[in-house]
């Protein structure tokens, strides 16, 4: 690229965590503008039944590159090792942790951030989840220059993609983290050279987000068919959505769709059949479960569940 022949390289800190900040962070390592000094992730944490320490994927990325890790419990502590590094820019996608002002203040053009919705709407820590479980026609990216609130930055550049009746959480995190990548270079660029101006969020319009739990996952078979069907998209693969049979055994959902055009009469929560496939009655309309997983077990279509567990039709689903 001419343009980096002209310019020195950009002294670059990234800071991230999980698989969606990989790709923002490979397309700067791959970008030869940018001169990655330091990576900061979260510690390392025990995983699975053995609970073995795992590191981050960024860090496992980081390292592989020759990059410098940092994983401090609390990032104020590394105010003056930051200051030490001096940064012309800290790029911080899905890190974790506030970043405080003093640390804000170090790099030459700032902390910028990629944020996973079309700001102001769903600022926090669920905006992947809100627009697939709110019906939303779009959803997108906001990069952003950091400030001290909780994703009240000035926009440089937003971009957005469609969701459609199918979409689910795994496809729009991985949709979201490409056009991260896609688009995070040029952006940095262009407001490091003064192309782009960041422009103030619209207070009036912002919305938070709490960050998702797994009881947010427990049905209540109360509410639409709709609602839920949204619910079981906006929460897969994580945490998913489940419920409990009449012995308290654990179903997890994994896919349903809409019965409209059933006039099957029976009481909400309960269990019937419908074309060899588990259908259950909510508080508005009905839902067709396609696809489950028992606890500790595998997951299955509901036929494949119903050939074992004839049982549960009739019973009434907590």
């Amino acid at each position: 690229m001419s343009n980096s022949n002209k310019h020195k390289k950009i002294r670059t800190i990234f800071m991230g965590t999980p698989d969606f900040a990989l790709p923002g962070l490979k397309s700067l390592i791959e970008d030869s503008y940018f001169d990655l000094i330091a990576v900061y992730t979260k510690a390392d944490r025990p995983k699975g039944r053995k609970q073995q320490l795992a590191s981050p994927p960024i860090k496992q990325l980081a390292l592989e590159h020759g990059i410098p890790v940092f994983q401090p419990e609390k990032i104020k502590a590394e105010t003056e090792n930051i200051k030490a590094l001096k940064p012309d820019l800290i790029v911080v996608i899905a890190y974790g942790k506030i970043i405080p002002q003093a640390i804000l203040d170090i790099p030459t053009y700032g902390c910028i951030n990629v944020h996973a919705s079309l700001l102001p709407k769903y600022r926090g820590s669920a905006c992947l989840n809100a627009p697939i479980i709110n019906g939303d026609r779009e959803t997108g990216i906001t990069i952003m220059k950091m400030d001290a609130g909780m994703d009240t930055g000035a926009i440089l550049r937003q971009k957005s993609i469609k969701l459609n009746e199918s979409s689910n959480l795994e496809q729009v995190h991985d949709k979201l983290s490409n056009l991260a990548a896609d688009t995070l270079p040029d952006t940095l660029k262009d407001f490091i050279t003064g192309n782009i101006k960041a422009i103030p969020q619209d207070e009036s319009q912002a919305t938070y987000v709490t960050m998702t739990k797994k009881e947010d996952g427990h049905i209540n078979w109360e509410e639409s068919a709709e609602k839920i069907e949204k619910l079981i998209r906006g929460l897969n693969p994580w945490p998913g959505t489940f419920t409990h049979d009449i012995n308290g055994k654990l179903i997890k959902i994994l896919e349903a769709k809409l019965d409209l055009d059933d006039d099957n009469k029976g009481e909400i929560g309960q269990v019937y059949e419908k074309n060899k496939e588990l259908a259950i009655h909510c508080g508005q309309n009905k839902l067709i479960i396609l696809k489950l997983q028992t606890e500790g077990g595998k997951a299955m279509s509901s036929s494949q569940y119903l050939s074992g567990h004839q049982d549960i039709v009739g019973q009434i689903l907590k």
